[in-house]
């Protein structure tokens, strides 16, 4: 996963992850290139919270505390669309499935600002 964030200094981010559940309740892990846990975001209705080394956060919006973390908010239900080739609205943003049957998919996000573009290649 790949996360681009342009602003005035223009931000990126990349880590491994682990998705599961469900937009309703899951997990979502970042994981560094040696495979150590960088994030770990849960949620469920009314609830979310990330945790990074001993700081935890808590919000009663998974998409607020992504903005929080990320920079930026990701449409958490589009993604799990998105990732099974299914093409949903997002507001703001347009994804690209493409190549998602060889587990690539790009999706940007033009408005509101800022800009982002959001890239994840899937590994079995």
């Amino acid at each position: 996963m790949a996360l681009q964030v342009q602003e005035q200094a223009s931000q990126s981010f990349s880590a491994s992850f682990e998705l599961s559940g469900s937009a309703q309740q899951g997990q979502l892990v970042l994981l560094n290139f040696l495979g150590g846990t960088v994030a770990r975001l849960q949620w469920r209705t009314g609830h979310a919270e990330v945790t990074t080394g001993q700081d935890t956060r808590t919000s009663e919006s998974l998409d607020a505390l992504l903005q929080n973390v990320l920079g930026t908010e990701i449409p958490v239900a589009a993604l799990f669309s998105w990732l099974q080739g299914t093409q949903v609205a997002a507001v703001g943003w347009q994804a690209d499935l493409s190549a998602i049957a060889d587990g690539r998919l790009v999706a940007q996000r033009h408005t509101p600002e800022p800009q982002a573009t959001l890239r994840i290649v899937l590994t079995h």
